[in-house]
């Protein structure tokens, strides 16, 4: 895994406030953009993001990974 690449798409779906606008504004297919960020998340053991249907959050963890 690219941490780095991981690391850039988890704070622009903060930032975008989901995965989708941000794999949109990144140009990149929404499922790579969400596998990336899974796979930080197991490789930091632990969850970094909220997932709702409205809006994205990041969890406390993220707040403190951002």
């Amino acid at each position: 895994m690219d941490r780095l690449e991981a690391m850039s798409l988890f704070v622009a779906a903060v930032e975008a406030g989901s995965l989708s606008a941000a794999a949109r504004h990144l140009g990149m297919p929404l499922a790579t953009v969400s596998r990336k960020v899974s796979e930080l998340e197991r490789h930091l053991n632990t969850r970094l993001l909220n997932r709702s249907a409205r809006r994205l959050t990041p969890t406390d963890a993220g707040q403190a990974y951002l």
